[in-house]
């Protein structure tokens, strides 16, 4: 689901990290009494009163020279663009600023709801400060203190009240997948001869996306489909660039809202380590996987050689043995009119729902195939397996005793699931659980 964004700003040390830390109730973002500590944006997801949102800590925003002032004062930019709600934060131990009423005009540029919260109002003699705020014209300034929690709550239910309520829509019959990769393996090409124009910049320097694009286009059979193409992503040691930290995190939103993922490797240089960790975020989001190996007509081939390429995936991603494999040419058009209907078939099978009873006939099967594991003398004890949901496919065990579920049987449930049932292309999930 698309969650809404909210942003932090203000100028620097009124205390937009402790902020921060305090809505999402936990030490994420460094705190110290100083300015500038905080230079790049952190997302994290909060909630409130049920209501969940993507929460951004940006640094102080100054009208310095100096070229980290520059940077950070572009981080904050971008994350004004991105939010849908802003909140700037004043401080009253600085009392109204030059400075606050730069940003106050900043943000009145944006047309969006914009919060103003006076941070650092321990007691009742700080409070009756705030009142200066008011000329900022962002109406009642709310009293906060991040480092004691005063007045949190009221500004939790303020954003609240702001978000927008129909962020999360999505065309009911419309299947939204990504593609993503590391920089450079193709994934623009590919997004453009899907949607039959030039969309996205496709040039062979690294990193040239910097954003997720949307692109929708119709498949041959009618079939509506969104299509995003990602910013390559790098492993996060090697993520120097402001705006490349950016894309990734760009990157990991795409995935978290697509239906279907597609990986994409890079036939003429083979698997790199970054490759599995790229994988690595789609498959702990759970969406249905499709590795697409790209370039397919670069390498020089042998009748074996599209069979050695798929073993060494299936052995450097043993975690991804339920992904099909598919290898396309982006220049040529080689297989490329096969990915929406591998998207289209993967999308079916990690929404389809198993009936209670087969399941129960699958069960009793399996438990003549082999027998329930016993752990120091205990034998653990299988009564009845429901599905609880989809996307991914989820299945709930009841047992005498949830922690007898050794993850070898897990597995062989799992396996059973996928022998009997198309579920190719998706993972699946099993929670043992107490009989009652």
């Amino acid at each position: 689901m698309v969650l809404p964004v909210v942003a932090i700003v203000g100028q620097p040390n009124v205390g937009k990290s402790t902020l921060f830390n305090r809505i999402i109730n936990e030490r994420l973002a460094i705190v110290e009494d100083k300015p500038g500590v905080t230079r790049d944006r952190n997302y994290a997801k909060a909630e409130w009163m049920g209501q969940k949102f993507d929460l951004i800590d940006t640094g102080g925003i100054t009208w310095e020279n100096g070229r980290i002032e520059d940077e950070i004062r572009a981080q904050a930019e971008i994350a004004i663009d991105e939010a849908d709600v802003i909140v700037i934060l004043t401080s009253v131990t600085n009392h109204l600023t030059d400075l606050d009423e730069r940003i106050a005009h900043l943000l009145y540029r944006t047309e969006k709801p914009v919060i103003l919260a006076v941070n650092k109002a321990d007691n009742p003699e700080q409070r009756a400060d705030i009142y200066d705020f008011y000329s900022l014209g962002f109406g009642d300034p709310i009293p906060v203190s991040s480092v004691h929690g005063t007045g949190i709550g009221d500004l939790l239910d303020r954003i609240v009240s702001e978000l927008p309520k129909d962020l999360a829509k999505k065309a009911d019959d419309q299947i939204s997948f990504s593609v993503i990769g590391r920089p450079n393996v193709g994934k623009s090409s590919i997004v453009n001869q899907l949607v039959g124009e030039k969309r996205v910049i496709v040039n062979n320097e690294e990193g040239t996306t910097r954003d997720a694009v949307d692109s929708p286009f119709v498949g041959e059979d009618g079939t509506k489909f969104r299509i995003v193409d990602t910013a390559g992503i790098r492993r996060r040691g090697k993520v120097y660039e402001k705006t490349e930290k950016y894309s990734v995190m760009r990157a990991m939103g795409a995935i978290e809202h697509s239906d279907v993922v597609c990986l994409i490797l890079d036939a003429s240089t083979g698997i790199r380590e970054q490759d599995k960790h790229v994988a690595g975020y789609a498959h702990d989001a759970g969406r249905g996987i499709i590795i697409i190996v790209n370039k397919w007509d670069l390498p020089k081939k042998s009748s074996t050689s599209a069979k050695e390429f798929e073993q060494t995936i299936r052995q450097e991603f043993q975690y991804l043995d339920y992904a099909p494999i598919l290898f396309v040419s982006a220049k040529t058009g080689q297989r490329l009119e096969q990915i929406p209907k591998m998207v289209k078939q993967v999308y079916q099978n990690q929404n389809q729902r198993i009936k209670s009873s087969v399941l129960n006939d699958l069960l009793l099967e399996a438990s003549k195939l082999v027998p329930t594991p016993m752990i120091k003398g205990k034998r653990l004890r299988v009564y009845y397996m429901t599905q609880v949901s989809t996307n991914p496919p989820t299945f709930v065990v009841f047992v005498n005793d949830a922690e007898l579920m050794h993850f070898s049987y897990q597995r062989f449930l799992v396996n059973q699931l996928r022998e009997n049932f198309d579920f190719t292309g998706t993972p699946i999930k099993i929670i043992a659980r107490k009989r009652k």
